[in-house]
């Protein structure tokens, strides 16, 4: 029931004394009966507190009364006159103040009559509610099965309550944009509202929206998705409430379809990228990647992360796909170096919004660092190369103290990058030219001509560290490295020599 009709119950006889703002339009709360000074321990928000006033001793004790509940969320006060003969006007004065609506109590009034006029109305509302509840969620239920979207079943709840509803996830990705898409300044201010409240469902900090987790509110808020609604739902009937509620849980069963979709295609996903990884030809690859829903001809990004220290890895996954869905299809599937690894298609500020995107779960990740790697476009015959890229971009990202860090090839300059710009078959036949015989030989003598090599360059030509490196004699050393130059034909001992033999060897 509202405070108003509270107010015009004829054998309660209460008096309004001040009204705060549309308190009278606001449904009575939980009633709290308490006659101590300071009761905002014992409050929670929204409360209507009843007080015999047996707590004022003096003036200033009124403007503690009043401040202890108003800082805890409670609206109302009933004040009975049977202590003081009438209510004070310091508690009046503090009630003004705080904005806090003051009633006063009859003496033959008892708090229980109060109590048990609001409990038997509140019995009468309850069922008329369970029926109203019953017959909305038959509907739902019947609008699913019939095939309607969460879409339309969000548009016909905003209808009913006047208030437009979208579903959001922690990302900022739009799954239902209502009437139209929130700019991103309003996103970040929700998702972090979301992710840090100590409870749901909460409102913004300006009250402009309520949000309301979509399915069990204990879960894991990174990966929840959230109901928005314009307004304050704590002025809001109890039978808009429970719309919302139902609205919820038929978008909980919506995002279980849609997930066990997602899972369907996985293992797909997962084949094109150890195609990717075995050097498989681009032909094989895109015919996987054109299966997943992910190629279609266009230019890709691949995106290479990690979430550390956030629990199952799941959630990691959930997340990478939630993002990589702002952009295109869910293409995300763990690499065999366990870094997780996306294809996205190719767009104008496609960094910039990966970034911001990620960059809002930084306020949910507590102790867990969230680190990304963003290649720059690449063809599918060279999407290897652009793995290559983005794994050394993931590895910059992963050395800043930042709770969440995108680095893309732009930020970063490399061999690294100078190889994976080029196509997979250019890399292969360049180090088959360069090192093709060293290859062979340690294939048919295990002659271990390569790890030599590598081991040399890697201490800067010096025969002592790479023997002490290998453990080895140096004139071993020296007749290795001989051999290596009688079969690729080139002198190590000069720079431009020993640039065309690393190039090749990082290109293996």
């Amino acid at each position: 029931m509202l405070l108003s009709e509270l107010l015009d119950a004829p054998e309660l006889g209460l008096r309004l004394v001040h009204a705060a703002g549309n308190a009278l339009d606001r449904p009575v709360g939980r009633l709290v009966t308490t006659d101590l000074l300071d009761p905002g321990r014992y409050l929670s928000g929204g409360e209507v507190v009843l007080t015999g006033l047996v707590w004022r001793r003096r003036p200033l004790d009124s403007e503690l009364f009043v401040a202890s509940m108003a800082t805890r969320g409670a609206t109302t006060i009933l004040a009975g006159r049977a202590q003081l003969g009438d209510v004070p006007a310091d508690l009046l004065d503090a009630c003004q103040r705080h904005e806090v609506t003051l009633i006063e109590v009859p003496v033959e009034v008892a708090f229980a009559d109060i109590t048990e006029y609001v409990a038997a109305a509140g019995s009468a509302e309850t069922g008329a509610r369970l029926s109203a509840s019953l017959v909305r969620q038959r509907q739902l239920l019947s609008s699913i099965a019939a095939g309607r979207s969460l879409d339309e079943l969000a548009a016909r709840i905003s209808t009913e309550i006047g208030h437009d509803c979208r579903v959001l996830t922690a990302t900022g990705r739009h799954v239902v944009p209502g009437p139209g898409e929130l700019p991103d300044d309003v996103l970040d201010a929700i998702t972090r509202r979301f992710l840090t409240a100590d409870r749901t469902p909460a409102t913004t900090t300006d009250g402009t929206y309520s949000l309301f987790p979509v399915g069990s509110g204990l879960g894991n808020r990174l990966t929840a998705w959230v109901l928005v609604i314009e307004g304050d739902h704590t002025t809001w009937s109890r039978d808009h409430v429970e719309a919302v509620h139902e609205l919820c849980a038929i978008g909980a069963l919506d995002r279980a379809r849609r997930d066990e979709g997602r899972r369907a295609l996985r293992p797909l996903v997962a084949d094109a990228l150890a195609l990717v990884e075995s050097g498989a030809p681009h032909i094989e690859v895109a015919a996987r990647l054109r299966q997943a829903g992910a190629y279609s001809g266009r230019p890709l990004v691949v995106a290479v992360g990690e979430l550390r220290d956030d629990g199952p890895s799941e959630v990691a996954l959930s997340l990478f796909e939630d993002v990589a869905l702002t952009v295109g299809p869910a293409v995300v599937a763990p690499a065999r170096d366990g870094l997780l690894v996306g294809f996205l298609p190719a767009a104008p500020g496609l960094p910039e919004q990966l970034r911001r995107a990620f960059g809002r779960l930084a306020p949910g990740l507590h102790r867990a660092r969230l680190a990304v790697g963003v290649s720059g476009e690449t063809s599918v015959d060279a999407l290897s190369g652009g793995l290559e890229e983005a794994r050394f971009a993931q590895r910059a990202a992963a050395g800043s103290r930042a709770p969440v860090s995108v680095v893309t090839s732009d930020e970063v300059a490399s061999h690294v990058l100078l190889l994976a710009t080029l196509p997979d078959d250019v890399r292969r036949t360049y180090t088959q030219r360069v090192l093709g015989p060293v290859i062979e030989q340690d294939r048919r003598t295990n002659a271990e001509l390569l790890s030599t090599l590598q081991a040399f360059l890697g201490c800067d030509g010096s025969w002592t560290r790479t023997a002490d490196l290998l453990h080895l004699h140096v004139n071993t050393v020296r007749y290795r490295i001989e051999r290596v130059e009688q079969l690729t034909g080139r002198d190590l001992s000069t720079l431009e020599n020993r640039v065309d033999v690393f190039l090749a060897l990082k290109s293996l």
